[in-house]
Protein backbone atom coordinates (compact mmCIF):
# COMPACT_ATOMS: atom_id res chain seq x y z
CA UNK A 1 0.00 0.00 0.00
CA UNK A 2 1.17 3.43 -0.42
CA UNK A 3 -0.36 6.32 1.01
CA UNK A 4 0.62 9.90 0.60
CA UNK A 5 -0.05 13.05 2.90
CA UNK A 6 0.03 16.56 1.31
CA UNK A 7 -0.79 19.69 2.61
CA UNK A 8 -2.08 21.46 -0.42
CA UNK A 9 -2.45 24.92 0.79
CA UNK A 10 -6.11 25.48 -1.05
CA UNK A 11 -6.96 22.75 -3.02
CA UNK A 12 -9.35 24.87 -5.44
CA UNK A 13 -5.60 26.41 -6.18
CA UNK A 14 -4.31 23.21 -6.62
CA UNK A 15 -6.63 20.84 -8.31
CA UNK A 16 -4.37 20.72 -11.07
CA UNK A 17 -1.27 20.09 -9.51
CA UNK A 18 -3.37 17.19 -7.48
CA UNK A 19 -4.13 15.52 -10.72
CA UNK A 20 -0.70 15.86 -12.17
CA UNK A 21 0.54 14.24 -9.15
CA UNK A 22 -1.65 11.19 -8.30
CA UNK A 23 -1.38 10.23 -12.30
CA UNK A 24 2.41 10.04 -11.54
CA UNK A 25 2.69 8.84 -8.16
CA UNK A 26 -0.76 6.50 -8.05
CA UNK A 27 -1.10 6.38 -4.16
CA UNK A 28 -3.47 4.01 -3.17
CA UNK A 29 -4.47 6.63 0.09
CA UNK A 30 -3.96 10.63 -0.30
CA UNK A 31 -4.58 12.52 2.69
CA UNK A 32 -5.00 16.51 1.87
CA UNK A 33 -4.62 18.87 4.89
CA UNK A 34 -5.32 23.05 4.37
CA UNK A 35 -8.24 22.52 2.00
CA UNK A 36 -9.83 25.85 2.38
CA UNK A 37 -13.19 25.27 1.37
CA UNK A 38 -16.23 24.00 2.95
CA UNK A 39 -16.91 20.32 2.35
CA UNK A 40 -19.57 20.97 -0.13
CA UNK A 41 -17.59 22.76 -2.69
CA UNK A 42 -14.71 20.27 -2.09
CA UNK A 43 -13.84 19.20 -5.99
CA UNK A 44 -15.32 16.04 -5.21
CA UNK A 45 -16.23 15.15 -9.59
CA UNK A 46 -12.59 16.22 -10.28
CA UNK A 47 -11.33 13.55 -7.59
CA UNK A 48 -13.52 10.99 -8.64
CA UNK A 49 -12.96 11.37 -12.19
CA UNK A 50 -8.61 10.73 -10.97
CA UNK A 51 -10.68 7.07 -9.86
CA UNK A 52 -10.73 8.28 -5.77
CA UNK A 53 -13.01 8.06 -3.62
CA UNK A 54 -13.51 10.87 -0.93
CA UNK A 55 -14.50 11.64 2.64
CA UNK A 56 -13.76 15.59 3.62
CA UNK A 57 -14.24 17.47 6.65
CA UNK A 58 -14.30 21.38 5.17
CA UNK A 59 -14.51 24.42 6.82
CA UNK A 60 -14.72 27.91 5.05
CA UNK A 61 -11.18 29.91 3.98
CA UNK A 62 -9.32 28.00 6.74
CA UNK A 63 -8.15 24.35 7.51
CA UNK A 64 -10.03 21.62 6.37
CA UNK A 65 -9.04 17.48 5.69
CA UNK A 66 -9.54 14.92 3.39
CA UNK A 67 -8.75 11.15 3.02
CA UNK A 68 -8.89 9.95 -0.68
CA UNK A 69 -8.61 6.39 -1.26
CA UNK A 70 -8.79 4.03 -4.15
CA UNK A 71 -10.73 1.52 -2.21
CA UNK A 72 -13.72 1.71 0.15
CA UNK A 73 -12.91 3.34 3.52
CA UNK A 74 -15.53 3.44 6.14
CA UNK A 75 -15.25 7.32 7.84
CA UNK A 76 -14.83 6.63 12.07
CA UNK A 77 -14.51 10.11 13.09
CA UNK A 78 -14.70 13.51 11.53
CA UNK A 79 -13.16 15.21 14.54
CA UNK A 80 -10.41 15.10 17.18
CA UNK A 81 -12.34 13.72 20.45
CA UNK A 82 -11.80 15.74 23.57
CA UNK A 83 -13.38 19.41 23.01
CA UNK A 84 -16.86 19.62 21.23
CA UNK A 85 -16.48 23.12 21.15
CA UNK A 86 -13.66 22.74 18.82
CA UNK A 87 -15.46 23.32 15.55
CA UNK A 88 -11.95 23.21 13.35
CA UNK A 89 -11.62 21.27 10.32
CA UNK A 90 -8.54 19.33 11.48
CA UNK A 91 -8.70 15.17 12.18
CA UNK A 92 -10.39 12.86 9.58
CA UNK A 93 -10.18 9.07 10.83
CA UNK A 94 -11.71 6.12 8.68
CA UNK A 95 -11.07 2.21 8.55
CA UNK A 96 -9.20 0.74 5.39
CA UNK A 97 -9.10 -2.99 5.17
CA UNK A 98 -7.43 -3.81 8.50
CA UNK A 99 -5.69 -0.07 8.48
CA UNK A 100 -6.85 2.90 10.78
CA UNK A 101 -5.88 6.11 8.84
CA UNK A 102 -6.34 9.90 9.98
CA UNK A 103 -5.62 13.02 8.16
CA UNK A 104 -4.12 15.83 10.62
CA UNK A 105 -3.95 19.09 10.23
CA UNK A 106 -2.01 20.06 13.55
CA UNK A 107 -2.61 23.99 15.01
CA UNK A 108 -0.02 26.31 14.07
CA UNK A 109 0.59 27.85 17.32
CA UNK A 110 1.45 31.17 16.03
CA UNK A 111 2.01 33.41 17.98
CA UNK A 112 2.93 31.89 20.93
CA UNK A 113 1.99 35.10 23.42
CA UNK A 114 -1.84 34.66 22.08
CA UNK A 115 -4.23 31.63 22.79
CA UNK A 116 -3.40 29.74 19.70
CA UNK A 117 0.18 28.23 21.61
CA UNK A 118 -1.98 26.76 24.60
CA UNK A 119 -4.80 25.41 21.79
CA UNK A 120 -1.90 24.12 20.01
CA UNK A 121 -0.66 21.91 23.01
CA UNK A 122 -4.20 21.12 24.17
CA UNK A 123 -5.00 19.49 20.97
CA UNK A 124 -1.65 17.89 21.16
CA UNK A 125 -3.00 16.35 24.35
CA UNK A 126 -6.44 15.18 22.96
CA UNK A 127 -4.28 13.81 20.05
CA UNK A 128 -2.09 11.57 22.99
CA UNK A 129 -5.38 10.46 23.69
CA UNK A 130 -6.70 9.21 20.98
CA UNK A 131 -3.69 7.61 20.12
CA UNK A 132 -3.67 5.62 23.37
CA UNK A 133 -7.04 4.78 22.02
CA UNK A 134 -5.82 3.49 18.76
CA UNK A 135 -2.66 2.11 19.86
CA UNK A 136 -5.44 -0.34 22.42
CA UNK A 137 -6.96 -2.18 19.50
CA UNK A 138 -3.56 -3.69 18.09
CA UNK A 139 -4.19 -2.92 14.58
CA UNK A 140 -2.40 -1.40 12.18
CA UNK A 141 -2.47 2.75 12.21
CA UNK A 142 -1.39 5.25 10.59
CA UNK A 143 -1.42 8.72 11.40
CA UNK A 144 -0.45 11.57 8.86
CA UNK A 145 -0.51 14.59 8.01
CA UNK A 146 1.16 18.60 8.55
CA UNK A 147 1.28 18.17 12.43
CA UNK A 148 3.28 21.44 12.72
CA UNK A 149 5.80 20.31 14.93
CA UNK A 150 9.71 20.09 14.10
CA UNK A 151 10.50 17.06 15.94
CA UNK A 152 14.79 17.58 16.23
CA UNK A 153 17.24 20.03 14.83
CA UNK A 154 18.30 18.01 12.01
CA UNK A 155 14.56 18.58 10.51
CA UNK A 156 14.99 22.68 10.11
CA UNK A 157 18.31 24.49 8.20
CA UNK A 158 18.75 26.61 11.62
CA UNK A 159 17.61 25.85 14.90
CA UNK A 160 18.68 29.17 16.37
CA UNK A 161 16.39 30.73 14.15
CA UNK A 162 12.84 28.95 15.15
CA UNK A 163 13.87 28.55 18.90
CA UNK A 164 11.41 31.12 19.58
CA UNK A 165 8.36 29.87 17.26
CA UNK A 166 5.64 27.43 17.87
CA UNK A 167 7.02 24.39 15.69
CA UNK A 168 9.81 24.35 17.56
CA UNK A 169 9.52 25.55 20.95
CA UNK A 170 10.17 22.87 23.45
CA UNK A 171 6.64 22.39 24.87
CA UNK A 172 5.81 20.95 21.18
CA UNK A 173 8.78 18.88 20.59
CA UNK A 174 8.08 17.54 24.17
CA UNK A 175 4.60 16.24 22.94
CA UNK A 176 5.98 14.87 20.17
CA UNK A 177 8.35 12.73 21.93
CA UNK A 178 5.59 11.71 24.03
CA UNK A 179 3.56 10.75 21.30
CA UNK A 180 6.48 8.52 19.94
CA UNK A 181 7.07 7.22 23.95
CA UNK A 182 3.24 5.77 23.13
CA UNK A 183 4.58 3.47 20.98
CA UNK A 184 4.54 5.11 17.62
CA UNK A 185 7.35 5.70 14.56
CA UNK A 186 8.07 8.04 12.70
CA UNK A 187 8.35 6.31 9.26
CA UNK A 188 10.55 8.93 7.87
CA UNK A 189 13.07 8.79 10.62
CA UNK A 190 12.96 5.25 11.09
CA UNK A 191 14.45 4.41 7.49
CA UNK A 192 16.45 8.01 7.07
CA UNK A 193 17.87 8.24 10.97
CA UNK A 194 20.55 10.88 9.97
CA UNK A 195 19.93 12.07 6.53
CA UNK A 196 19.75 16.24 6.70
CA UNK A 197 18.02 18.32 4.54
CA UNK A 198 14.76 16.12 4.72
CA UNK A 199 12.13 18.94 4.16
CA UNK A 200 8.70 18.90 3.85
CA UNK A 201 7.80 22.63 3.99
CA UNK A 202 9.58 25.87 2.45
CA UNK A 203 8.07 28.96 3.06
CA UNK A 204 7.31 31.29 0.23
CA UNK A 205 9.10 34.31 1.81
CA UNK A 206 13.18 35.11 1.01
CA UNK A 207 13.88 32.58 -1.59
CA UNK A 208 13.25 29.85 1.19
CA UNK A 209 12.91 27.33 -1.58
CA UNK A 210 15.62 28.52 -3.85
CA UNK A 211 18.01 28.21 -1.07
CA UNK A 212 17.05 25.05 0.93
CA UNK A 213 15.83 26.84 3.97
CA UNK A 214 13.50 24.29 4.90
CA UNK A 215 11.71 21.99 7.62
CA UNK A 216 9.63 19.05 7.95
CA UNK A 217 6.36 19.16 9.34
CA UNK A 218 4.89 17.03 7.39
CA UNK A 219 4.96 13.16 9.11
CA UNK A 220 3.57 9.47 9.51
CA UNK A 221 3.27 8.21 12.90
CA UNK A 222 2.42 4.39 13.01
CA UNK A 223 1.55 1.98 15.64
CA UNK A 224 3.67 -1.13 15.75
CA UNK A 225 1.29 -3.32 13.85
CA UNK A 226 1.97 -0.73 11.08
CA UNK A 227 5.76 0.11 11.55
CA UNK A 228 6.11 -3.80 11.09
CA UNK A 229 4.77 -3.41 7.79
CA UNK A 230 7.12 -0.18 6.77
CA UNK A 231 8.76 -1.03 3.30
CA UNK A 232 9.99 2.73 2.69
CA UNK A 233 9.29 6.48 3.02
CA UNK A 234 10.60 8.96 1.37
CA UNK A 235 9.35 13.17 0.30
CA UNK A 236 9.00 13.78 -2.88
CA UNK A 237 10.56 17.52 -3.65
CA UNK A 238 9.19 17.49 -7.07
CA UNK A 239 5.49 19.72 -6.10
CA UNK A 240 6.91 21.83 -4.59
CA UNK A 241 9.03 23.40 -7.33
CA UNK A 242 5.77 23.65 -9.64
CA UNK A 243 4.61 26.98 -11.02
CA UNK A 244 2.33 28.37 -8.21
CA UNK A 245 2.99 25.35 -5.60
CA UNK A 246 1.96 24.36 -2.45
CA UNK A 247 4.09 25.36 0.14
CA UNK A 248 4.22 22.32 0.99
CA UNK A 249 5.16 18.71 -0.51
CA UNK A 250 3.89 14.91 0.05
CA UNK A 251 5.36 12.26 1.45
CA UNK A 252 4.67 9.28 0.56
CA UNK A 253 5.12 6.01 2.66
CA UNK A 254 5.10 2.21 1.53
CA UNK A 255 3.35 -0.50 3.59
CA UNK A 256 2.71 -4.34 3.11
CA UNK A 257 -0.70 -5.05 2.77
CA UNK A 258 -3.56 -4.11 1.16
CA UNK A 259 -5.82 -1.00 1.93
Amino acid sequence: MRIATWNVNSIRMRMPHIAQWVKEAQPDILLLQELKCETESFPRMEIEALGYQAHVSGQKSYNGVAILSRHDVQLTLDRLPGDDGDIHARYLEAQSGDFIVASIYLPNGNPVESEKFPYKLKWLERLEARARELLATERPVILGGDFNVIPTALDVYDPARWEGDALYRPESRAAWRRLKHLGLTDAFRALHPDEPHAYSFWDYQQGAWQNDLGIRIDHFLLSPEAADRLQGCHIDRAPRGWDKASDHTPVICHLSGDA
